[in-house]
């Protein structure tokens, strides 16, 4: 599409020509025009960010947890239209979830974290949602373990209710088979590695999974923050507290540890580099986790040429806007920024360090109770095609 040209030229300059090769949108597919904002909002756009690494930058990736799971479970008679469907989050799966309920003719109510914003919050409300938030907690963990008895209170008041339990049901991996086709399609054949932040392990690992299932060979980096339990850091604190929606301080069942081959772990300054340098330099406004994703992916590039990096940009900056995005000129320049490497998690230490995870399994602090165990094995035995 032929760009649009600025109206008035600049004083003394010619106005900016249109890039070469630009012009006419020529013949070619049907462009769709869809039934639901969730198909438009669902699919990536594939941004080249250098010759190696290309950015798979999302609106809200959680749509397609959501939609995907919404979709498996209705198919599975295990919700039914009309029925209302309950969760835990710290913002970006609520909103997700919201529009999938939207879409499908569900109830849809969300027990928010404490870092939910009023935009998104406004946005849950008006989509039909009924929203109970927690009280403020400078404690991560505080927040979560608040959520999830408050969840379980609700299902003994309503039985009725589905949780969804995003953290654990392996459902949430189905939706990114489809991305999985998509990045087939955009980045076809050579060596693939995706670079991506870990929440509750659905994207990372549902693409992977995914890929390898249709016979690519891909590699698995995995960004953490410090303080998550998940790939054992939570014996630190970052002074400027965890980014939201990657990492935990309790375990998550949907995080399948065996699927990673790198880890690095960054403190929120170097996250803050990451996104800030991908706005200067590439014009992309994305959250933290991108930008943690962005750094690390920079640094494999240059450590392990050939092949491409897929780097997961799961939202927009906009709820980071006044902490990060305002305070850019605080943020370190990329190019002096290194990881130190390490060979043993007894050797992390901030702010950002990198290990050969090679499939290692779950910490022991990461590993979830017997009961809650029992609890995913039986969902992955009803998940199409078994537990994987």
């Amino acid at each position: 599409m032929t760009p649009r040209l600025r109206d008035t030229p600049r004083t003394g300059q010619e106005p900016p020509r249109p890039p070469a090769g630009s012009g006419p949108v020529p013949d070619g597919p049907h462009v769709p025009v869809h039934e639901h904002i969730t198909d438009a909002l669902k699919a990536p756009a594939f941004v080249r960010l250098s010759g190696s690494v290309v950015l798979a930058r999302f609106e809200t990736m959680k749509v397609y947890a959501a939609l995907g799971a919404v979709r498996e479970l209705l198919d599975r008679g295990r919700i039914v239209p009309g029925q209302t469907l309950v969760d835990s989050s710290s913002g970006i799966y609520a909103l997700a979830l919201a529009l999938a309920c939207h879409r499908y003719g569900l109830g849809c109510h969300i027990v928010a974290s404490t870092a939910v914003d009023t935009v998104t919050r406004a946005q849950l409300e008006v989509l039909g949602a009924t929203v109970d938030q927690m009280p403020p907690s400078d404690s991560l963990r505080l927040d979560q373990e608040r959520r999830v008895r408050h969840v379980r209170r609700l299902l003994a008041e309503r039985p009725g209710l589905h949780w969804m339990r995003q953290y654990h049901d392996p459902v949430h991996l189905s939706g990114y088979r489809e991305f999985a086709e998509l990045a087939e399609k955009a980045l076809p054949g050579g060596e693939l590695t995706v670079v991506g932040a870990v929440g509750t392990g659905a994207s990372t690992g549902g693409l992977t999974r995914a890929l390898r299932g249709r016979g690519r060979a891909v590699r698995l980096v995995g960004v953490q923050p410090f303080g998550s339990v998940t790939f054992g850091s939570e014996g630190f604190r970052d002074p400027d507290a965890l980014i939201a929606g990657i990492g935990s301080s309790v375990p998550f069942g949907n995080v399948r540890h065996e699927l990673y081959d790198t880890l690095h772990w960054l403190d929120f300054r170097h996250a803050m580099a990451g996104a800030v340098s991908l706005l200067r330099a590439h014009a992309v406004f994305a959250g933290l986790s991108t930008g943690a994703a962005h750094l690390a992916a920079r640094w494999e590039a240059a450590q392990h040429p050939g092949g491409t990096y897929l780097v997961l940009g799961a939202d927009t900056g906009h709820r980071y806007t006044e902490r990060v995005f305002a305070r850019h000129t605080e943020a370190p320049d990329p190019h002096t920024l290194r990881p130190a490497r390490i060979e043993a998690l007894d050797a992390l230490r901030p702010p950002w360090s990198v290990m050969r995870w090679q499939g290692r399994p779950a910490p022991e602090a990461a590993r979830l109770p017997a009961h809650e165990t029992a609890q995913v094995t039986r969902a992955q035995e009803t998940a199409p095609g078994g537990a994987r």
